[in-house]
């Protein structure tokens, strides 16, 4: 079916919708519960692969659905809904703040009335403790390729990495594998029959972990509650801004003063001793007065000079009318 005739019955369903009544809101609704049921459990199973954590992975799906309800404007025009939820649930369980502090993660119990999952056989617990010791950024590129088939430009975009960081990452994780599992059989073997291989080796471990997601519209009513408590923490916060604000003006009616300035220290003052004797080289208090403020250079005294550089020879001053008249012999 052509791009046309698969945008024509959604165009027809609006517009019926809107001539008997209905909004667009019930329409955007029952796009996102057909997003939500026919991709929550999925992802839910890939994202205990990528944690091993069923419970964080419930939490991080569910989430990254309310974070898409709130912006499904946004979400539903663009090209790949599944990737932007799928991205989004990945940041939110490999936050580096979930790895800071170990012992106090909860404890995975299942929930009252949810069944406990089957043991894992031995050789699945084995791939999964294995992909679990790979480094968070070849495991999430390994899922994404391997798992859940992205090919390797859509992986990187994903990842926010280039193409040929995603190939080494993917190749290093591989190259892991087939050191700690040999029983794989992926060493002697091309890139795409690595990536066959672990394909259906993933996808065995991800169904062999069923999930049962929450249903739709709890997933919606719980981001709606979590817009409103979001915009009431908003007003709360500007409102005690505020009236901290009033506080501290009422506190202060006059304003701010600064504080008063010292006025600068003078020097002691030391009157002159009536009885000493005056001093012959100070100058009068006229030449001082008569004294220019700008300060002449002084001359070096002879004796100051430098050896081996005798000073200019002083020429005498000659009476009107002499003459001068060579030395004669």
């Amino acid at each position: 079916m052509s791009e046309h005739g698969r945008r024509q019955p959604e165009e027809s369903s609006d517009v019926t919708s809107e001539g008997r009544g209905g909004n667009r809101f019930d329409c955007s609704s029952a796009d996102f519960d057909a997003l939500y049921g026919a991709h929550a459990g999925p992802l839910i199973q890939q994202a205990v692969l990528l944690t091993g954590r069923a419970r964080l992975a419930r939490r991080a799906v569910e989430r990254a659905f309310q974070t898409a309800w709130q912006r499904w404007p946004e979400v539903r025009a663009d090209p790949d809904p599944v990737g932007w939820v799928r991205a989004a649930a990945y940041e939110y369980a490999l936050a580096p703040w979930r790895r800071l502090f170990p012992g106090l993660r909860p404890a995975e119990r299942p929930r009252p009335g949810t069944p406990a999952p089957p043991p894992a056989a031995p050789r699945d617990h084995a791939l999964l403790t294995a992909v679990l010791a790979l480094p968070v950024p070849y495991r999430r590129t390994l899922l994404l390729h391997d798992g859940v088939g992205l090919g390797l430009h859509e992986t990187a975009a994903e990842v926010e990495a280039s193409t040929p960081a995603a190939t080494g990452r993917l190749t290093h994780a591989r190259e892991c594998l087939a050191e700690q599992l040999p029983e794989l059989g992926l060493k002697g073997l091309p890139p795409d029959r690595q990536g066959a291989v672990l394909h259906a080796r993933l996808g065995a471990l991800a169904a062999s972990r069923p999930a049962v997601p929450p249903p739709a519209h709890d997933v919606r009513a719980g981001a709606e509650r979590r817009a409103r408590l979001t915009t009431r923490t908003g007003f709360g916060a500007t409102g005690l801004l505020a009236v901290v604000a009033l506080a501290v003006s009422l506190g202060t009616p006059d304003g701010y003063r600064p504080p008063p300035r010292r006025p600068a220290m003078a020097a002691p003052y030391a009157p002159a001793d009536p009885t000493a004797p005056p001093d012959p080289s100070a100058p009068s208090a006229a030449a001082r007065a008569a004294a220019p403020s700008a300060v002449r250079p002084t001359h070096r005294p002879a004796h100051h000079r430098k050896a081996g550089r005798p000073g200019k020879p002083r020429h005498r001053s000659l009476p009107p009318g002499a003459r001068l008249r060579p030395d004669v012999r």
